[in-house]
């Protein structure tokens, strides 16, 4: 190359650096929102896992996209607070879990995606028209399934089959809890079982309501899906030990933080899916048009310390049947 055009070159590609760096800086990095209704230490596995599965498809915090937090810390009634302040911040899409902080966002928003790492029945909640078709700006993954209850009922008759009274323990300000309790009534109605509602409305009335189960002669316990329920899992864990409640639960933390059964989906498994609908979204799909999941796999988590605990000797043919058994 001649001195004059190697010149010319030099200047001309010292002069385009800035311009590619220009470029580069200015490119839009997608922002994205999560609301949780719980606390960052209760919801730490279903983080990581959102964020390992957004690693995998090449996205990661604070280099290829932001993420802007907002947490709820068991105060359901901050929620649609916390809503506004995340549509106003002009996100490309929002992650969240359970139908409390879903339907804050459908208040609060019609236009930005949502995608719903875990919600009950949708449709019931009027979240989406359909689960095979949304058709509005929210979608996402369903723990709901045909049966749940039931299944999880005969999981109790089978460890403690002289069952006759189950104590169900709800949040009342969780509108999901109704849908459920009527699902939950029609299955024991169907098995010869009497149900004792146990709502609370806060942490703070876990110790009263299992003395109204204590008092109502309740001999096991079934905890519904809540967010509030799910943050305060240890207390409620060492309260079912006290009054010597066998309980079955919707996740697996319950068991590997000491609780006896837990039966459905993988909650951590919902939210690192949930990333892909994230990188769809982003892509250019429309969330009206991504169908609800529901769940197609159930794990059943056994806990044999709290099973002997509990002097509750487990069938080896149930111990078989489980995902994991806690020794």
């Amino acid at each position: 190359m001649r001195r004059r055009d190697f010149t010319v070159f030099f200047v001309v590609g010292t002069t385009m650096w800035p311009l590619q760096i220009h470029a580069q800086q200015s490119r839009k990095i997608p922002r994205i929102g999560v609301i949780l209704p719980g606390a960052p230490a209760s919801f730490s596995l279903r983080t990581k896992a959102f964020l390992d599965g957004l690693r995998e498809l090449g996205y990661v915090e604070g280099r290829t996209i932001e993420i802007e937090w907002k947490w709820g810390d068991d105060q359901l009634d901050i929620l649609s607070g916390l809503a506004v302040d995340l549509v106003r911040s002009n996100v490309d899409v929002i992650v969240t879990g359970g139908t409390s902080a879903a339907k804050a966002l459908e208040a609060a928003t019609r236009t930005i995606p949502i995608v719903m790492a875990i919600v009950a029945d949708p449709v019931a909640a009027g979240l989406v028209d359909s689960l095979a078709r949304p058709g509005a700006n929210a979608t996402g993954f369903s723990i709901v399934a045909p049966e749940l209850g039931t299944k999880r009922l005969q999981l109790l008759n089978e460890i403690a089959p002289n069952l006759s009274s189950i104590a169900v323990l709800s949040n009342s300000k969780n509108p999901q809890s109704k849908i459920e309790m009527k699902e939950m009534r029609t299955a024991a109605q169907a098995m010869g079982l009497q149900l004792h509602p146990a709502e609370i409305s806060s942490e703070d009335d876990l110790e009263n309501a299992f003395l109204v189960m204590n008092k109502a002669g309740a001999q096991a316990l079934i905890v519904l899906t809540d967010p509030i329920l799910f943050s305060q899992r240890k207390r409620i864990i060492d309260l079912a030990s006290k009054y010597k409640l066998p309980a079955v639960y919707s996740f697996q933390g319950f068991v590997e933080e000491g609780g006896l059964l837990s039966y459905g989906p993988s909650d951590v498994d919902l939210f690192r899916r949930a990333a892909g609908y994230v990188d769809r979204i982003l892509k250019g799909a429309k969330p009206g048009e991504l169908p609800v999941e529901q769940p197609t796999k159930f794990d059943l988590y056994v806990n044999l310390r709290t099973a002997k605990t509990l002097g509750l000797t487990m069938p080896e043919s149930f111990l078989s049947r489980a995902d994991k058994v806690i020794e």
